[in-house]
């Protein structure tokens, strides 16, 4: 993982203290060149199928990028001025202009994660002399094309060079999977895996949901209009997965909520979903139950559970109507963990099969519920600061927040949850500088010994991943 700083300083996100900055440097140091095990994100397996290049500087770093758009929307910054897709196919800016569009505004960045993220990129990987600036735009922007052209920045390429052992994207239910079969063919399956994501069908709000239900039918030759040939389908497709190296399934979901419900009341519910009569409270009874469900899936095959709860998506109904979901426009909400997981955790808690990793974006919850859960649970495990936590404030408030209580033993590691592939070093390595801080911390108080630091640093950048993931 070794790239070179570029621009950036060597001692960046360290600890001001110089004591305590000494102690991190060597803790980091002995992380920063480790393999990265990504078992969560969100790139794209036909980057690693057909291993074709990628394009320019705007597609890569900024129109696919939810962070940076919100932050250029929350100022007037126009999506088409940027480059982003409309559905209606109407034009939008070019490459070089969303570019040069971007490079007026890039202060609004200033001392944001985002910036951090990018300007690794461009530094460490990119090979970009100076950060982006109006003045610059052009040069870099054919620099950055000039780059991406030669064969070292293919996305095989970049796999080797970022040093990812592992990655494992997120794919649906009725994904053909046809990308994880050809990588597989071609010898690429244990390093780029899929994941079992059936949100489409298993939220009765999701569009076309109904159709959705029958495809998934259709795929497994299961009736999924019966409750018990609904959850068959999913055992078959889940399979399927598995055949392709995945080890995990995720689950993005408004609330934790589960239920644990009679056969009956969950077909009344399934009937009401298929016809799309349900009322919003049903519709969350109907997610809450199949959470149950794909935890008793997950107790029986053995595949890792990812619970992502607490985000209102596509708050913006204007901007979904106009150019679809993932710009930005998603907002933390409360999450009630004890009460939302009581039903699933009572019915499937001390399955030896199960294990759940959960994410939150509701920062209270971590002291307050997540970390005594976790502490007591044999099933439950932590996963890192995600979306607008996954900063390295938001890692020092994490760790702060859960290890006293939970201890380092049921954490899920790191992973960037991340759907650009050129951030991927620079998250890990926001992670590892992180972990060194809060373990200097330790030693320096006594409370650690250097050995005994410098082994949690090396688990917590990788090795805490692959077990939690059963990679």
């Amino acid at each position: 993982m070794s790239l070179g700083d570029g621009f950036l300083h060597p001692d960046r996100l360290l600890p001001a203290d110089p004591g305590l900055r000494r102690i991190a440097r060597d803790l980091y140091d002995g992380t920063r060149d480790l393999p990265i095990v990504s078992p969560h994100g969100h790139t794209d397996p036909a980057w690693f199928a057909s291993d074709a290049p990628f394009t320019d500087a705007a597609s890569l770093l900024v129109t696919p990028d939810h962070y940076l758009l919100r932050m250029l929307h929350s100022r007037g910054v126009s999506y088409d001025a940027l480059g982003v897709p409309r559905l209606d196919g109407a034009p939008v800016a070019s490459p070089r202009e969303a570019w040069r569009c971007f490079a007026r505004h890039y202060g609004l960045f200033t001392g944001t994660p985002s910036a951090l993220w990018l300007d690794h990129a461009m530094g460490a990987v990119l090979g970009c002399p100076e950060r982006l600036s109006e003045t610059n735009a052009d040069a870099l922007f054919d620099h950055i094309g000039g780059v991406l052209a030669g064969p070292g920045l293919r996305p095989r390429a970049l796999m080797d060079r970022f040093g990812v052992d592992v990655i494992a994207t997120t794919d649906g239910a009725l994904d053909s999977l046809e990308h994880h079969a050809a990588l597989a063919g071609q010898g690429w399956g244990a390093r780029v895996r899929p994941t079992y994501r059936p949100d489409a069908v298993t939220d009765p709000e999701a569009p076309g949901f109904a159709a959705g239900l029958d495809r998934l039918g259709a795929l497994t030759g299961c009736d999924t209009a019966d409750w018990a040939g609904m959850i068959e389908a999913h055992r078959h497709r889940r399979a399927a997965f598995r055949a392709l190296g995945a080890t995990a399934t995720d689950h993005g979901t408004p609330s934790p909520l589960t239920a644990d419900l009679p056969l009956a009341e969950c077909q009344r519910l399934l009937n009401g979903a298929r016809a799309g009569s349900l009322t919003p409270a049903e519709a969350e009874l109907f997610r809450a139950q199949m959470l149950t469900e794909m935890a008793g899936l997950s107790a029986e095959d053995g595949m890792v559970m990812q619970l992502h709860a607490g985000s209102r998506r596509n708050t913006d109904r204007g901007m979904f109507a106009v150019r679809g979901a993932n710009m930005g426009a998603d907002i933390p909400h409360r999450a009630d963990w004890v009460g939302g997981l009581n039903a699933l955790l009572n019915r499937h808690g001390h399955a030896p099969g199960l294990r759940l990793i959960v994410f939150t974006l509701d920062e209270s919850a971590y002291a307050r519920e997540l970390a005594p859960m976790a502490g007591y649970w044999p099933c439950l495990m932590l996963g890192p600061p995600w979306w607008f936590h996954d900063s390295a404030e938001g890692i020092r408030r994490y760790l702060d927040q859960v290890v006293e209580t939970a201890g380092f033993a049921n954490l899920a590691g790191f992973n960037d949850d991340t759907r650009a592939l050129l951030s991927i070093p620079a998250r890990h390595d926001v992670w590892r500088r992180g972990v060194a801080g809060f373990l200097a911390r330790l030693v320096a108080e006594h409370r650690l010994d250097r050995t005994d630091a410098a082994h949690l640093a090396a688990d917590l950048s990788g090795d805490a991943a692959r077990r939690a993931y059963a990679l």
